[in-house]
């Protein structure tokens, strides 16, 4: 089987303006980089209102051998296509930190990714690059206005505006600015994040259009005085200048599957450390175009599904109309208990074990969210048909459907089966409803994510934070949603525990509020906003030859 960059490289690619045509979009709408990537601007070329239904493809709880959401989501989306429906498919951008670090690229895989894969996953139309240089701007707009007098009395122990950056790089996490004298400022500790971890990247995501965001800017609080009174962008006058270097990073990409369906690729935040979703502005403009928007929330459904619905669906008035749980025979035996050289081994045992994991992320789409679910089995070579039916029985005895997929291998005509299945569930879907009311109390929020998520007998914090959650109350932010951020290898803060474990608690370290991009950040476990990398990188594989073809990133 060819790698997926030959894959990629071995496909015909149809000119942007074709795909804007297929879209539903004016070609002559499309500012073209270069002859396969654009951007559109929505509000000047969307006819009318919202047709579509959304299907959001979320996951169990990630594995080390992958369950490909981001595959099943492009092979869901050409297969619709394929079978004389009209769809889109909405992904988030890659960021450089994974593909150089432990996960790779991030466009799908085999015979349903989306291209040119490359460009994609490296530097793409320079969204994160915008968003980099306006967060860094304010980061040193911060700094200039205390070395210039510091007349807003920002307290500089209470900054917590941080720098950021789209590789991992852990030497960043803890550093000092400002040494060298008083020409170079006032010496204090400060940190970096990852850039999609940045306050910028949820609200260019979130945002309704650019003076939505202009506005969402001017929200974000960047430290206090003395006194505890909150300061923000707005007062020092920088969200006019962020938004200008944001102009162009607020419009969706436009680029294409190997089947030839038209793909919106827009924003990228992660969905273990912010609310994981691709931009409010393309999923509207994918239903106003489609009879289907297929979109992809990030890791499992206990962070992706959750904060898609809590957050972006409760912020943009959005509704699912079917999910899509994406799993593998082999991430199953995984979750009941083997190790990887073990999975490729018969186990219906181990299967029995790992299915808990499934039916808690099914049950939970259903009895918290309302929300319809088909289980798209990722299919492998080493996969038996024992086991596919004994996943097949099981889930049915809770009335959820399981679809064999096979877009990896055959793209589009792979997934006709739960294109199918899609369609009939998304026919009669339910009221969406949410895992709180935006009226209950910050501590309430994390209190109900922790036990009707995560089955948590609770949650617990640590010292000043629900001190923490009262002044934010107290300042007016307690309608907030909250976006739990935590390792999302399991249910549990532990990455270790698989399955589908109970009566944990979830520890609560640190909260930070994101009033621009309107919820309240609660960090638990050992989470990183700054990952580090792994001891072999990805980096290591990636290589350009004579002919500036790039190999290495799947």
């Amino acid at each position: 089987m060819k790698s997926d960059s030959e894959i990629a490289r071995a496909a015909t690619l149809l000119p942007i303006a074709e795909i804007a045509t297929r879209a539903g979009l004016d070609p002559a709408s499309i500012e073209p980089y270069g002859w396969f990537k654009g951007k559109f601007t929505p509000p000047a070329t969307l006819p009318g209102a919202p047709r579509g239904k959304l299907i959001l493809v979320t996951g169990i709880s990630p594995t080390p051998p992958g369950e490909g959401k981001t595959t099943t989501t492009i092979g869901l989306g050409d297969a619709l296509n394929l079978l004389g429906h009209k769809a889109i498919v909405c992904l988030r951008e890659p960021s450089m930190g994974p593909v150089f670090g432990k996960k790779g690229g991030a466009t799908g895989g085999g015979f349903a990714q989306v291209v040119p894969m490359e460009e994609i996953n490296l530097h793409f139309t320079g969204d994160f690059a915008a968003i980099a240089q306006a967060h860094n701007l304010l980061a040193a707009l911060i700094d200039n206005h205390i070395h210039q007098g510091n007349v807003l009395g920002i307290d500089t122990r209470r900054i917590t505006w941080r720098r950021v950056l789209d590789i991992n790089d852990r030497a960043l996490r803890e550093t000092v600015v400002g040494l060298g004298g008083p020409a170079n400022g006032y010496a204090r500790e400060d940190r970096f994040d990852i850039v999609v971890a940045s306050e910028l990247m949820a609200i260019l995501c979130l945002a309704a259009d650019l003076q939505d965001l202009k506005r969402r800017i001017g929200q974000v609080v960047v430290g206090s005085t003395r006194s505890g009174q909150l300061v923000r962008a707005a007062d020092l006058k920088a969200h006019g200048a962020l938004a200008a270097l944001l102009k162009e990073a607020i419009k969706p990409n436009l680029v294409q599957t190997l089947g030839g369906s038209p793909a919106f690729i827009h924003g990228g935040p992660f969905a273990n450390i912010a609310h994981g979703c691709s931009s409010v502005i393309a999923t509207r403009a994918a239903l106003s175009l489609a009879d289907y928007a297929i979109t992809e929330a990030g890791f499992g459904a206990d962070l992706g599904a959750e904060k898609f619905i809590d957050i972006k669906c409760r912020t943009a008035g959005l509704k699912p109309a079917a999910a899509v749980i994406v799993a593998t025979v082999r991430a199953l035996k995984y979750h009941g208990g083997l190790d990887l050289p073990d999975l490729s081994q018969e186990n219906p045992g181990a299967i029995e074990r790992g299915l808990v994991n499934l039916e808690r992320h099914a049950r939970n789409l259903a009895d918290t969210f309302g929300l319809s679910a088909i289980v798209a089995l990722n299919h492998f070579a080493g996969d038996r048909p024992g086991e596919v039916e004994l996943i097949r029985e099981r889930m049915g005895q809770i009335g959820v459907p399981v679809i064999e997929a096979r877009h990896w291998a055959e793209g589009g005509a792979g997934a006709q089966a739960l294109a199918r299945e899609v369609v009939r569930v998304a026919a009669a879907s339910r009221p969406l409803t949410f895992a709180y009311p935006d009226e209950a109390s910050l501590a309430e929020k994390i209190e109900s994510v922790a036990r009707r998520i995560y089955h948590a007998s609770g949650a617990s914090y640590g010292p000043g934070v629900a001190k923490q959650l009262k002044g934010f109350a107290e300042a007016g932010y307690g309608h907030l949603p909250v976006c739990i951020a935590k390792t999302p290898y399991s249910f549990s803060t532990d990455a270790e525990r698989r399955g589908a474990p109970v009566d944990h608690v979830l520890h609560i370290r640190e909260v930070r509020l994101s009033a621009g991009a309107g919820f309240v950040v609660a960090i638990s476990g050992d989470v990183m906003t700054m990952p580090g990398l792994p001891a072999h990188p990805a980096s290591e594989h990636i290589d350009i030859d004579e002919l500036g073809n790039i190999t290495g990133i799947s």
